[in-house]
């Protein structure tokens, strides 16, 4: 295994086959995935790996656990920076306990702030990270579907060449059309839709657009579905 001076980690070559939709979309209001700040705050994580990271394939195929059901998702290989990003961040755990922060019915589920990961009630998140971005990879052919993972970043005045957050990342609910050819689409869900419209469809506190109730990451491991 090695990785690039920024942070990606390259995978092994063995594949993994996955085991194995689209409601209104919402108006255009408020549609586009939350800024990051100008300040990406970083969280210290010690070096405990959750899985291993050589195991995987080219297309890891990964179950994100939430505490309202899993979410099988597949990376691609063609996006690789945010593939290896993901999967490094992921096999740290990263993202274990960091709460859906940002929740919109009918557009998208947005997670991945390490300030959440001990959240406050009442309180807007969405401005951490994990103290770098991933230049852009941005591929034509990959379209905001339901169930599309894709990079939140910072807003075009500010980030010109559109680099994505280096942990926030939303599932897309329903069509976001919109967004296609400006964000990062490094992945796609393959079962577990359900689950994403559970998320999407929980009550919010409509000020900050975050659930009511916190809804969080428990873990995200190899999916138990796949095999070499």
């Amino acid at each position: 295994m090695k990785t690039t001076p920024i942070f990606t980690t390259v995978l092994a070559a063995s594949l993994f086959v996955a085991c194995g939709n689209n409601p209104a979309p919402k108006t255009a209001a408020q549609q586009i995935p939350a800024e990051q700040t100008a300040t990406q705050q970083t969280t210290a994580m010690e070096p405990k790996l959750s899985f291993d990271p050589s195991v995987l394939g080219e297309e890891p195929v990964l179950d994100i656990e939430t505490s309202e059901g899993v979410i099988t998702i597949k990376l691609y290989k063609d996006t690789p920076l945010h593939r290896d990003n993901f999967v490094k961040l992921a096999s740290e755990g990263f993202f274990n306990g960091l709460i859906f922060h940002r929740v919109i019915n009918g557009f998208m589920i947005q997670v991945g702030d390490p300030q959440s990961r001990n959240p406050q009630p009442d309180v807007k998140y969405g401005s951490g990270g994990p103290g770098y971005t991933i230049p852009a990879e941005i591929l034509p052919k990959y379209k905001h579907k339901k169930g599309a993972l894709a990079a939140a970043r910072r807003g075009d005045a500010a980030n010109p060449e559109k680099a994505s957050s280096g942990s926030q990342f939303y599932i897309v609910h329903g069509a976001a059309s919109h967004l296609d050819g400006a964000y990062s689409i490094f992945g796609e869900t393959i079962k577990g839709f359900d689950i994403i419209d559970k998320i999407a469809t929980t009550p919010t506190n409509v000020a900050i657009e975050r659930p009511v109730k916190d809804i969080f990451i428990v873990n995200i491991q190899p999916a138990k579905c796949a095999t070499k």
